[in-house]
């Protein structure tokens, strides 16, 4: 090989790294980060010895009575729609993954004739003589908090409306409903 050869291989090698150095300044002159004058943000952490007190609102609560009152069998009809996938509502409907719900309200809790129940919900019907508007406003709200160890797997009416609806509504759905109070 002859220098010549030889100084354009070195020639070569150099102008890579020289344009590489050249790539990465010219990188940083068009990307130039802007560092911000306070960085992130500030977190300010109240001491004990404040004197100034915060007050908490509390969630205003509806009785029942009131909510039961204001609430519709049509309204109770559209909520319906969200347990119809495992329920059905009219006289003698067959059971689905739920029991039938005709002539639930006043009914001893688990004994839907024809309906394999969870043991829980046996056990709870063992100890409450009937489903009142009370228990089937709790239970609507969260039905694996109000009776553990069910097996239904709704998560239950968060808004008291829709479950005073649904309630009003399941009232309806028998030949002999109880009264409002």
């Amino acid at each position: 090989m002859d220098s010549f050869e030889l100084n354009k291989a070195a020639g070569a090698v150099l102008m890579v790294l020289l344009l590489t150095m050249g790539v990465g300044i010219v990188s940083d002159i068009i990307f130039t980060p802007t560092i911000p004058d306070k960085p992130g943000y500030e977190i300010v952490v109240e001491s004990a010895e404040s004197d100034t007190s915060t007050v908490e609102a509390v969630p205003e609560t509806v009785p029942l009575s009131e909510r039961l009152v204001a609430a519709t069998v049509a309204g109770g009809e559209k909520v319906s729609k969200k347990c119809s996938s495992c329920h059905t509502f009219e006289k003698g409907g067959a059971n689905k993954v739920g029991p039938g719900l005709w002539a639930t309200v006043g009914r001893k809790p688990g004994t839907h004739e024809g309906f394999s129940y969870s043991a829980a919900m046996v056990a709870f019907g063992e100890a409450n003589p009937a489903w009142t508007f009370e228990q089937l406003y709790a239970f609507l709200e969260n039905p694996k908090a109000h009776v553990p160890g069910t097996s239904m797997g709704f998560a239950g009416l968060k808004k008291g409306e829709e479950r005073a609806d649904m309630i009003v509504y399941l009232n309806s759905l028998s030949d002999s409903p109880l009264p409002l109070q």
